[in-house]
């Protein structure tokens, strides 16, 4: 994991821009930022981690123990990608390029609309997952 600091949002964007190749990392503005970070997503001990959550790409649903919740294909694509790689942070150009097939461009409301509809589908079904914005850099998965 790499961590970022940078006081201003110019330098945490060059930032984000800069480690946008490495398989997680996170920006934030104070050294402080950082170890309250690291205190919150610290992954849990193995034995710790929910069991059961999976995504059935065939029927197109998401899982969990006995339940189920179906995903538009936007929310299907979006949450493979999240699941794929639990704890990594996606800058939300990558995540645009992965999920839409093209370059980020805006504000990432589109983004945001679909962790809405994703976080609402997880706690319908009572799933032991979250899904973390990192402001001004991306979106983590955690189980």
């Amino acid at each position: 994991m790499a961590i970022g600091i940078a006081s201003s949002a110019d330098g945490r964007k060059r930032l984000a821009q800069l480690l946008g190749g490495a398989e997680t990392f996170v920006v934030v503005s104070t050294v402080d930022q950082a170890r309250q970070f690291l205190d919150v997503v610290a992954p849990p001990p193995a034995e710790q981690e929910p069991r059961g959550l999976r995504i059935d790409s065939d029927r197109r649903v998401l899982c969990w123990l006995d339940r189920e919740v179906a995903l538009t294909p936007l929310e299907h694509d979006f949450l493979r990608c999240l699941v794929g790689a639990p704890g990594r942070v996606w800058t939300y150009q990558r995540l645009h390029l992965e999920v839409w097939g093209n370059e980020h461009v805006g504000r990432g409301s589109d983004i945001h609309s679909t962790v809405r509809r994703v976080r609402a589908k997880l706690a319908r079904i009572g799933a032991g997952a979250t899904i973390h914005a990192i402001r001004g850099v991306g979106i983590r998965f955690a189980l």
